[in-house]
């Protein structure tokens, strides 16, 4: 059994699983196999069925969660090859972004308040549109719970990744960019997944969705906060 719950082990499976999750998206075509949905509900169950508790997995989890942060300082990269096109429309693009950030924030603290959810509980889901390594650090510096902020992150990537093209192609939302920023704003990474299995052109806009919304949103949640009463 201590060979089961070894970190190389624990390892092998977490990338495998996965893997295995988002191949099987791309055979099936079909949104219900979401890869995250898919391979967490895999590693649970082999967590269950081994007697592995959590914190030990997590000991494992945080050599990929390592990984996190530089990983979004590289999605700098498409922002530098796309500078042209930005600099030549940069009103819609911030004026959009800006949009998008803000009704983010509002309406998951609105909502969340008027359901009666607690101060704490609140706060950790102003930041639910952003990256998780983003969002995490927001949380942390507005006194929210980080576990319910990446919880929240995830399920919001994952609705954007199962039905945001299948809700623009109803909508008169055509532009590549529109499209593209549009899933990296609402989804971040698992926007800029569901944009790659389009085209890189759409996945380049995502990455810059998810850029934009992610420096929005940490320089707007401390002026909106108070403003709401929160």
């Amino acid at each position: 059994m201590d060979m089961l719950k070894h970190p190389v082990v624990l390892l092998w499976l977490t990338i495998t699983v996965y893997w295995a999750a988002n191949l099987l998206r791309v055979r099936t075509g079909s949104v219900l196999f979401n890869p995250v949905v898919v391979s967490t509900i895999a590693v649970i169950s082999y967590l269950k069925a081994c007697g592995i508790d959590y914190p030990v997995y997590h000991e494992t989890a945080e050599l990929i969660d390592f990984w996190l942060k530089p990983a979004v300082v590289g999605l700098a990269v498409p922002l530098y090859l796309n500078w042209e096109k930005i600099r030549k429309q940069w009103l819609p693009i911030v004026l959009s972004q800006g949009a998008g950030s803000i009704t983010g924030i509002v309406t998951a603290v609105w909502i969340a308040k008027l359901m009666g959810a607690e101060r704490e509980v609140v706060l950790s889901l102003a930041a639910k549109s952003v990256t998780n390594p983003i969002a995490i650090e927001i949380t942390k510096s507005i006194g929210g719970i980080p576990a319910i902020t990446a919880a929240t992150v995830i399920a919001a990537g994952m609705v954007g990744q199962m039905v945001g093209y299948r809700m623009m192609t109803m909508s008169t939302v055509r532009k590549p960019m529109s499209q593209g920023m549009s899933m990296g704003s609402a989804s971040h990474a698992m926007g800029i997944a569901a944009s790659l299995e389009k085209s890189k052109k759409f996945a380049a806009y995502a990455s810059l969705g998810l850029i934009f919304n992610g420096v929005l949103t940490a320089m707007l949640v401390p002026v909106l906060l108070p403003l709401m009463g929160i």
